[in-house]
């Protein structure tokens, strides 16, 4: 870990700290607050939070568990709304209602900068503090924003990438459900330098696991030299995994994916997977709560990028990771 990395990471944890402190002392502050709205009491705080994931998505519900969890011990209101799909009009439809709303504070992922532009920069007119989660971090400090929570992606696409040269693959597919979303995009790209050999993108739909199964098969079929996979997410892996099977090579063809999910897991442990790029998704959901609700009151907040990821998940700690998993944790 990084000097820059290491500093980030004491001071989120401080953050955490003193703020959980303060929530088991009685919850509303004393004393004279700094922040946009002064001296305010956790009770009246209101966050709005808008990603681009649905909360039924299994990596989506984790990131939703660690904003209900940071409302609680807080003590402060928070409405969370996401499209049924990927859909970056509908994203700027509800960023534009929970700026209506008059929020104290907005957390928001940013897919797509330019789609979700003029929304985010409503909230700054209006004088909401934001900060953006999950996607985003090259885009944040232009579009308004005090912080980011999350990891860079195309740095853990060319980790992954690295990860797979090691196992001697040469000759890849990038499962890819969300074309268009930049932070996968990314992490194609930087899986591409990574690796130092051949990747050829597959476009999945997200929500229908059967035409991505048949979708991965015939990519397959039409790369006899193929021996490797990276999947996005658990929407592309699960499918990944199903399609190699079906196949017969999966022997031959090393498959890895980001994100967690208990199948994923399941996979891994079962060696069936190589690893999972893990981004920490309960903190993506959980510290901008955190921040924001801190910003509100004392106006201080972590000044540049808070990273949560890439680590890696492989067959030597899954089985400790199954179980926070179960409790949608990890």
């Amino acid at each position: 870990m990084n000097i820059t990395r290491r500093r980030l990471w004491v001071l989120a944890v401080g953050l955490v700290v003193a703020l959980l402190a303060a929530v088991s002392c009685g919850g509303q502050e004393q004393g004279g607050g700094s922040g946009a709205e002064g001296n305010v009491a956790r009770k009246d705080i209101r966050i709005a939070v808008v990603t681009h994931g649905q909360a039924s998505d299994p990596f989506w519900s984790v990131v939703k568990n660690g904003v209900d969890q940071a409302a609680n011990d807080m003590g402060v209101e928070v409405n969370y709304s996401a499209p049924e799909t990927f859909d970056m009009v509908k994203m700027s439809q509800l960023i534009d209602a929970a700026v209506a709303s008059k929020p104290d504070g907005l957390a928001v992922s940013v897919p797509d900068a330019d789609a979700l532009r003029d929304s985010i920069e409503k909230a700054n007119e209006a004088g909401i503090p934001i900060v953006t989660l999950n996607s985003g971090v090259d885009d944040y400090k232009e579009l308004g924003a005090l912080t980011h929570v999350g990891q860079t992606e195309f740095i853990a696409g060319e980790g992954a990438g690295e990860r797979l040269a090691q196992e001697g693959v040469d000759n890849a597919l990038c499962i890819n459900q969300e074309v268009g979303n930049v932070a996968l995009d990314d992490r194609c790209d930087g899986f591409e330098k990574g690796l130092g050999g051949q990747v050829e993108v597959v476009a999945v739909p997200l929500n229908n696991p059967t035409d991505a199964q048949a979708k991965i098969e015939t990519s397959i079929k039409q790369n006899p030299d193929l021996n490797g996979m990276l999947a996005l997410g658990p929407t592309g892996a699960e499918p990944a995994l199903a399609a190699l099977k079906e196949s017969g090579r999966q022997q031959n063809i090393t498959l890895a994916t980001f994100d967690l999910s208990p199948s994923v897991l399941q996979a891994i442990n079962k060696g069936d997977m190589a690893f999972a790029v893990d981004q920490q998704q309960y903190l993506q959901g959980y510290l901008p709560i955190v921040f924001l609700t801190n910003y509100i009151q004392y106006g201080v907040i972590p000044s540049d990028v808070v990273l949560t990821g890439p680590a890696f998940v492989t067959q030597d700690n899954a089985e400790q990771v199954i179980s926070l998993s179960k409790k949608g944790i990890r």
